[in-house]
């Protein structure tokens, strides 16, 4: 994950929020992070070129990604700080994860901005194959894999940035970049190296099956 490289500088923040929450109980955080999600999905999918400029709901879109991330974040923080992590807080992370990203994607997949389904189904897919390997990784011995091109937190973070330069570039009357939308081109990105994130997963997890086997 190209971010998780840069969380050392962010974790002063995060921790302090923590302790802001710390009567609060992760899972709590962890439901509201996947309503964020539902909500980010709903303004992806009602947003359209036409009307963008009237009500604003790529902003919207951005700003409720941004809270789904912050508040992932937060749970996993708060468990951490105040000893309340479980087993059953960690599956409950993780599941609502995905089906956050789920929403998320499937809102922008189905929306006016993209025209050709087949993007979508490849974005998601390679998001869904993205997380899959990096926890059964973990689930065969080795460690929580997130290695690769895109995590969770790069997806995140071109999400809100594409969809505030979409609404600008509309203010500009820039519509179509290349034959494409911004944010077509962001779901065409998610395909292509969400299913390379996948591959190099699995591939690192047969290396180190490969390994443990000639021990």
């Amino acid at each position: 994950m190209v971010l998780d490289k840069h969380r050392k500088n962010i974790d002063p923040i995060l921790t302090k929020i923590a302790n802001k929450l710390k009567n609060v109980e992760p899972n709590k955080i962890s439901w509201f992070s996947l309503i964020f999600a539902f909500l980010a999905g709903i303004f992806f999918y009602l947003s359209k070129p036409e009307s963008e400029l009237l009500n604003y709901y790529l902003y919207l879109a951005a700003l409720f990604v941004f809270l789904n991330g912050l508040f992932d974040a937060i749970d996993g923080k708060v468990a951490k700080i105040f000893n309340k992590s479980s087993i059953k807080g960690d599956f409950l992370d993780h599941a609502l994860d995905r089906y956050g990203d789920v929403m998320i994607l499937c809102g922008l997949a189905l929306s006016s901005w993209n025209r050709y389904p087949t993007i979508g189904v490849l974005a998601i897919s390679g998001m869904l194959l993205t997380s899959y390997m990096g926890t059964q990784s973990q689930a065969i011995g080795y460690k929580r894999n997130y290695s690769g091109l895109l995590g969770r937190a790069d997806r995140l973070l071109l999400l809100m940035i594409a969809a505030v330069i979409q609404h600008v570039l509309l203010y500009y009357k820039i519509d179509i970049i290349f034959n494409f939308y911004l944010l077509e081109w962001v779901l065409i990105y998610f395909s292509v190296f969400g299913n390379i994130t996948a591959i190099q997963r699995f591939y690192i997890t047969l290396r180190w099956l490969d390994k443990d086997y000639k021990k």
